[in-house]
């Protein structure tokens, strides 16, 4: 801490606020005047920021703070720091504590909050008195970003940060630029808002950049980017991209992992490529570039890092912990956390459920006509996950959806579903045994784990994903080859009229023929078949994924009531092991 007599001192020679601020006298002297200002004006750990960009007016935690004056300097003229402590010439006030009104507390960076984004997506935050690397000065020598960092006291005066600290600084650099001049919003919050209302609107790449065009044409003076494409340049280093994986049209195969260079399905012999004739132009990174056009991709948003990403940021880390730290535990179902299958699961698994940060998940699944026209046969398949630590009012909204991957048609994928969730189960697996993740709150690193709960879905997609069959005589996936069910000979369909079973024994509603089927139900619910003996029985099953490999679809020829009657007649026999179509990927 500062005495009076050091300050007094040190009061009397500032002169090196006019020095270079690669200089170590004068990162010294900015270390004693952040020392002074938060002994003596400090709001809730933040000063007024008195870099020329700041200006006395936004309000910053010291790490900032620091950032902002190596980085930019102090304002011209502040060599009285009235409002950071120090008495006037007069003498008659003592320290300043200068006060900020609750409304713009929130609102300290140009009305946005792109630096706590910037922070929280690269994991910037403070360790120690500074998240501004110490060690690292501003270099004239070389530039990444306008700025770039050396180690002082090192023989290496042009060594870079690393990857992922360069697209930090790269950003900073984009957020500290005006839009114009004395504009209070960047151009990187620019960008990022009307991206954003792109996304939202569905707008397409030309429509975009033609209304970038008209924005540069009424507003010159702005810095708006010339295209679509310059702007995904300019907010790509936000991360949480996806990755483009190439697949065999007929559905048979992944061009991923160790198959990733093969030019033909292995399966079916389908070329990965268009033929010759079409060719796609590639102006993504400057010059064309001709280059051949898979004939299917499919889009996968990597997980592991959308995870780590709500640990890193301080606004979702203290949710993702609220289904054990604030929901209410008096035996109502409110939450997923409630429930059984929860409940059974953290008896199960005791070291998962030790650590309340590890995350449960849900899957949804299910197919849609893209173009909203139905004379149009195209189905595109989009893979949901559903993080269920967060509170009940935030985990079913739909900014708190994971979309984990886009399948694309023109036909579903029914059963070769698995073949599109590979890159997603590889994921599930690493993080069952975890992955190290950053926890903003407690500041510290933690082994983060994961597990896949339920999936969410109609009977349909449900066949799809468990590989049992929900449409025929046993179409019930939990009752199996036991499903009760009886044939309609007007309706020509299968009804399930059993679920009298599941009621007690002495219920009203098992006597009475006239209300449902003609009979009366004395019979007990089936015994759900446990998942040991759903392996045990798949065990032995072939399936061949792809569409070429799948059996002829015959036309059907309709049958008389008199088949049908013959049928009910005999005994069912069925083999419970023959039901199944497919040993699911999730077993």
């Amino acid at each position: 801490m500062l005495s009076t007599l050091d300050f007094k001192n040190y009061k009397m020679d500032r002169s090196w606020m006019k020095l270079s601020r690669v200089s170590n006298a004068y990162q010294n002297g900015v270390q004693t005047f952040l020392n002074f200002a938060f002994q003596n004006a400090s709001q809730e750990n933040m000063i007024l920021c008195p870099c020329k960009k700041c200006g006395n007016i936004y309000w910053h935690f010291r790490e900032v703070v620091y950032e902002h004056l190596i980085v930019d300097g102090f304002i011209r003229g502040y060599k009285k720091w009235i409002f950071h402590g120090e008495c006037t010439s007069s003498g008659t006030s003592s320290t300043i504590n200068p006060t900020y009104p609750d409304t713009d507390y929130h609102q300290y960076v140009r009305q946005d909050d792109m630096e706590d984004m910037l922070r929280d997506a690269f994991n910037m935050r403070s360790h120690g008195e500074q998240s501004f690397p110490p060690d690292f000065i501003i270099s004239e020598d070389c530039n990444i970003g306008g700025n770039v960092f050396c180690e002082t006291g090192t023989s290496a005066p042009n060594e870079e940060p690393n990857e992922e600290a360069a697209k930090f600084y790269n950003l900073l650099n984009e957020m500290n630029e005006e839009l114009y001049e004395g504009s209070k919003y960047s151009k990187l919050s620019f960008c990022i808002r009307l991206f954003h209302l792109k996304c939202l609107g569905g707008w397409t790449g030309n429509s975009f950049t033609m209304l970038l065009e008209f924005l540069r044409e009424m507003f010159p003076f702005a810095k708006i980017p010339q295209s679509c494409q310059d702007m995904k340049r300019l907010i790509k280093d936000l991360g949480l991209g996806y990755d483009k994986i190439h697949s065999c049209p007929n559905d048979c195969m992944l061009y991923w992992g160790d198959q990733k260079n093969q030019q033909s399905c292995h399966v079916c012999g389908k070329s990965r490529w268009m033929n010759s004739n079409t060719e796609d132009v590639n102006t993504d990174e400057g010059g064309a570039q001709l280059r051949k056009k898979p004939v299917k991709v499919l889009r996968y948003f990597p997980l592991i890092p959308r995870l780590q990403r709500l640990f890193m940021s301080s606004k979702t880390a203290e949710s993702m912990t609220w289904h054990n730290d604030q929901r209410t535990d008096d035996g109502l179902l409110r939450h997923p956390a409630d429930s059984l299958a929860w409940k059974s699961f953290d008896s199960k698994f005791p070291s998962f459920a030790s650590d309340p940060r590890n995350v449960r998940l849900g899957l949804a699944a299910d197919g849609f006509n893209p173009f909203k026209i139905m004379s149009t046969s195209y189905s595109t398949w989009p893979v949901v996950l559903v993080p269920y630590n967060l509170p009940p009012w935030i985990c079913m909204k739909q900014s708190s959806f994971i979309l984990s991957m886009i399948i694309p048609g023109e036909k579903g994928p029914g059963n070769d579903i698995d073949i599109y969730l590979q890159p997603l189960i590889e994921e599930l697996k690493q993080l069952w045994s975890g992955v190290e993740t950053y926890d903003v709150l407690r500041k510290e690193n933690f082994n983060l784990r994961a597990a896949l709960l339920w999936t969410i879905n109609d009977l349909p997609a449900y066949a799809n994903l468990s590989g049992w069959s929900t449409k025929g005589r046993y179409a019930c996936p939990c009752c199996a080859a036991q499903t009760c069910s009886k044939w309609l000979y007007n309706g020509k369909k299968f009804s399930y009229m059993g679920h009298r079973q599941w009621l007690d024994e002495n219920h009203k509603f098992r006597f009475q023929r006239t209300l449902f089927d003609g009979t009366e139900e004395y019979r007990g619910a089936p015994e759900q078949t446990v998942g040991s003996k759903i392996l045990f029985m798949l065990k032995d099953i072939n399936f061949s994924y792809g569409k070429m490999n799948q059996p002829p679809i015959t036309q059907t020829r309709r049958r008389s009531r008199d088949e049908f009657d013959d049928e009910t007649d005999e005994e069912d026999d069925s083999n419970e092991a023959e039901l199944w179509k497919k040993m699911s990927i999730f077993f």
